[in-house]
């Protein structure tokens, strides 16, 4: 691709020329490789569907760059390419099944779009850069074209419209209009203060005034100047219409979303919801947001509907109030409808105790700590889900949106205190026991170990006999040299 060739000491561009030889083998050492821009723009223009045929292991990168030229396909080729017949038949189904129509030419003044009309009759909902109408088999269909021009025209301009892959194309010659016939001006105007002449809907002042209806005497005095630019700004250190419009006749006339007496009032400045200025429920004035009747807060984002407050319990359990279409839970509740306590145990806590002080029932007597609750006593003993000082246990639920509180005693139980030194305590003892016994077992092992070992080495040793070098013995043997001397004569003798 482009700038490979750069490695090889070759700077100059390719220029769209073909450098094959008769072999298929690229002898055009002078430039360097075209770029994947210039590959597509050649196929376009000799009407080229490009069909890559590559095998699985390459087929990533041949997919990234398919996606840069348009109308070019690529499959996977099997190892003996006994499927290219296939693989051919099927790219060109996909490529003549996918029409996109689109420009060439135009000028940059000349802004061109597309709508489509494809399959089942249903046009594109919104203006696109190119018609592209998939999945075509023998239908017929329809493409809209729009020409907006931003700019007057010089001089009329030809550009073509075509189909890609299609030998065909329409072109298109455009003059623009922009010298409009406004009719005979009229002077004297009553819509320009009758100090001017009205054409086209705009006034042409007369000399001496001005203003968009020319209600305003220009002024020639300094000092008649200063005092009108003085009218469009609060203080003499302040920029004239806060530099957001223009001083008219002593007043600000402000542009685009500006407002205000001196343009102060950015009205695009109010804050956004769901990608909507004041959530599109509202209008935006001066950074603040004026809602439609119904919508509140400061984006207009609070609904005046209470379907998500709702539920089979009424509006937010009986739990809350709604804001915003969401539920604001009461103390002591959560949830999306305020049908869940945040800790019922200790909601209700003092309602037990007073009820436990007070000996009755009676939610009169306790009608601040219960919070309005139902609440009933229970024969016997029970063990319920909380408990209160450890002689009483008591629960709480939510019946229709009110609070209801059963209580009643525990059963006796043994004293926990004592049970669990109890169970401590053995616990201790038992882990002592068997760290004791592990200990033993260990320090057997030890000694089993040392004493076959001790067996081993006495079966290996074997003792010899050595005589002690400085041991010299209690008997001396002495001979006579005489006597030797007749004992060897004797011997020769016979």
């Amino acid at each position: 691709m482009a700038g490979d060739g750069r490695l090889g000491g070759v700077f100059q561009p390719h220029n769209g020329q073909c450098h094959l030889n008769d072999n298929g083998s690229y002898n055009g050492r002078a430039y360097d490789y075209p770029s994947v821009g210039h590959v597509s723009r050649v196929l376009q223009d000799n009407n080229i569907q490009l069909i890559f045929a590559v095998t699985e292991d390459i087929y990533p990168a041949y997919k990234a760059l398919s996606a840069l030229i348009p109308q070019s396909v690529v499959g996977v080729l099997k190892n003996d390419s006994s499927n290219v017949v296939d693989l051919i038949s099927e790219a060109y189904g996909n490529l003549s099944s996918t029409l996109v129509l689109e420009q060439e030419g135009a000028p940059k003044e000349l802004d061109v779009s597309y709508k489509s009309t494809c399959k089942g009759n249903q046009a594109d909902s919104e203006w696109k850069e190119k018609g592209v109408c998939q999945g075509i088999k023998h239908e017929q269909i329809a493409f809209n074209v729009r020409l907006n021009a931003s700019a007057c025209l010089k001089e009329p301009q030809t550009f073509r419209i075509k189909m890609q892959g299609i030998n065909e194309e329409v072109k298109i010659t455009v003059h623009t209009e922009c010298h409009c016939d406004c009719g005979v001006p009229e002077k004297a105007s009553k819509h320009c203060s009758s100090t001017g002449t009205l054409s086209c809907g705009v006034c042409s002042c007369d000399e001496g005034h001005l203003g968009q209806r020319c209600e305003c005497v220009q002024q020639s005095d300094a000092d008649s100047i200063i005092n009108m630019l003085a009218s469009c700004r609060p203080d003499n250190s302040s920029l004239v219409c806060s530099r957001h419009g223009t001083c008219e006749c002593g007043k600000c006339v402000c542009h685009g979303h500006y407002s205000g007496k001196f343009c102060e009032c950015d009205d695009n400045s109010c804050e956004y919801h769901n990608n909507h200025l004041c959530n599109g429920k509202g209008r935006c004035k001066c950074g603040t947001c004026h809602c439609t009747e119904g919508y509140t807060g400061s984006a207009c984002e609070c609904s005046p509907s209470q379907d998500k407050c709702m539920n089979d319990k009424g509006l937010c359990s009986g739990q809350g109030k709604c804001t915003c279409n969401r539920c604001q839970c009461n103390e002591g509740f959560k949830g999306e409808h305020c049908s869940a306590f945040t800790d019922e145990c200790m909601l209700l806590k003092g309602c037990v105790g007073c009820h436990v002080e007070a000996g009755t029932p009676d939610t009169k007597v306790c009608a601040v700590e219960c919070l309005n609750a139902t609440v009933s006593c229970l024969d016997g003993t029970h063990e319920l889900r909380c408990t209160y000082e450890a002689t009483m246990s008591y629960d709480v639920k939510l019946d229709d949106g009110k609070i209801v509180l059963r209580y009643a005693d525990l059963p006796r139980s043994v004293d926990k205190t004592t049970l669990i030194i109890g169970i401590s305590v053995s616990s201790i003892i038992f882990i002592g026991i068997i760290i004791i016994i592990i200990y033993r077992c260990l320090l057997e092992l030890y000694d089993i170990r040392e004493y076959q070992n001790f067996v081993k080495a006495q079966k290996q040793t074997e003792w010899k006999e050595v005589q002690n070098p400085l041991f010299k013995g209690a008997t001396t043997t002495v001979y006579n040299p005489l006597h030797v001397k007749d004992e060897i004569e004797k011997e020769h003798s016979e």
